[in-house]
């Protein structure tokens, strides 16, 4: 068991996500989970990810505020308490349209 605090999380650079703070809560090195890690997103208005693509799979958990999940095939509003599955392969972009920050929890395997 180990026990992750936010206070000594340290935010890390998300490549091709803008107006935006990522945090590691658990991974390899974060608390030894091997199968999977999970991260905190908060996005501020008008923040997000550019569409991008990989062969893992992901579960976003907004905890608050609102932000949009575009597929080429779909578009999905995600609100306070909603989660989303997409799975390995399918691409995806985010953006928080709101004046108001959204937080999201996502997690995602590690690939084998």
């Amino acid at each position: 068991m180990k026990k992750v605090e936010i206070k000594n999380v340290k935010p890390y650079q998300a490549p091709k996500h803008f107006n935006m703070t990522a945090m590691r809560l658990h991974g390899k090195e974060e608390s030894g989970a091997t199968k999977f890690w999970m991260g905190l997103s908060h996005f501020l208005p008008g923040g997000g990810a550019e569409y991008d693509e990989n062969p893992l799979e992901k579960i976003y958990f907004v905890l608050s505020g609102e932000v949009i999940i575009k597929t080429p095939k779909e578009e999905v509003t995600l609100k306070a308490l909603d989660s989303i599955f997409i799975g390995p392969g399918e691409g995806r972009e985010i953006i928080n349209k709101t004046n108001m920050p959204a937080s999201m929890l996502v997690i995602i395997n590690y690939p084998d």
